[in-house]
């Protein structure tokens, strides 16, 4: 593994121009700024990094923010492969490894609440708290949109309805809007996961990516029944109260499962609390990381967690 050589000095909390690390042969595109305590955001199905641009500044004045690109997503490699939960938390553990990161908060955002989620379990070492942002793996409910993402011949359809010159029609026209200052960050979001699917290789990866934690029938993968072995890491969940796409439900569900976790509903946001939303979403995440210690070198033995939960 071939690391970027040191963060230049100087470098300002504004500062988070991607950079590159390749990891197995496969580059690794990564925003990062601040420093202090590591924080790691984890997007979710055909996003990128630069989802988090709105909330990367006020964590970085007193944490060390790191934002990924995963594979598959955003300018990361599109290799053939293995684009499953457990796939995505080793890649982002060798992430952390390749970057001197001992362990750091996961911050998991749908899709990413589910990587984040299996980060914790697999590598707890490096999970000091969990924060769940309207994340899958909670329940069966998704959007009908994504479960068309799932049809067989999906792949074949989608040239269609993600063409290359309608994405970049979209994009004028938003940033006509954004001039005028009619910007809504909703629906700014969503035609920026639409337009991230006009390229070939991206639609290829987000089919092999979806059809792992989705089919046709609503979401297949669901951490319920180990929900009990996050009781000692302190867990966060937040959740937009007006989410079309996965629905507020999952969150109390959760809530219920996970002994002592934290709970926040914001009203009046959707599926993007940290876009939507972006200084509440800080506000409720620094609350949490400074009333909470890490918990990555702590928490009962494994065989103990196990057992409690037979």
């Amino acid at each position: 593994m071939t690391a970027d050589p040191a963060r230049p000095a100087g470098e300002t909390v504004s500062d988070f121009a991607r950079q590159h690390v390749t990891i197995h042969g496969h580059d690794v595109v990564y925003r990062r700024g601040g420093s202090g305590e590591a924080v790691v955001l984890i997007h979710g199905l055909a996003g990128s990094s630069r989802t988090w641009k709105d909330v990367m500044p006020g964590l970085a004045r007193t944490h060390d923010v790191i934002a990924p690109d995963l594979l598959g997503h955003g300018n990361s490699a599109k290799p053939m492969g293995d684009y499953s939960l457990g796939a995505h938390a080793s890649g982002l553990r060798d992430l952390l490894v390749t970057l001197g990161i001992e362990s750091a908060t996961l911050v998991g955002h749908s899709f990413g609440g589910g990587v984040a989620m299996q980060v914790a379990y697999q590598h707890p070492e490096v999970c000091d708290r969990l924060v769940l942002v309207d994340s899958g793996g909670l329940g069966r409910d998704v959007s009908w949109l994504l479960r068309l993402g799932t049809l067989p011949f999906a792949e074949y359809a989608m040239p269609l309805v993600f063409s290359r010159w309608v994405a970049d029609r979209g994009t004028d026209v938003s940033r006509f809007l954004n001039r005028r200052g009619l910007r809504s960050p909703r629906l700014g979001e969503l035609w920026r996961t639409y337009s991230s699917l006009a390229g070939a290789e991206d639609r290829k990866a987000f089919v092999r990516t979806i059809r792992t934690v989705i089919d046709t029938g609503g979401q297949t993968v669901s951490a319920l029944d180990r929900l009990y072995m996050a009781a000692h890491v302190p867990t966060l969940i937040v959740w937009g109260e007006d989410d079309r796409i996965i629905p507020v439900a999952h969150a109390h569900t959760a809530h219920e499962a996970i002994a002592g976790s934290r709970l926040e509903i914001l009203r009046r946001v959707g599926h993007f609390p940290h876009t939507e939303a972006p200084d509440r979403f800080v506000d409720v995440l620094l609350s949490f990381i400074a009333d909470t210690p890490a918990s990555a070198s702590s928490g009962p033995p494994l065989q103990e967690i196990l057992r409690s939960g037979s």
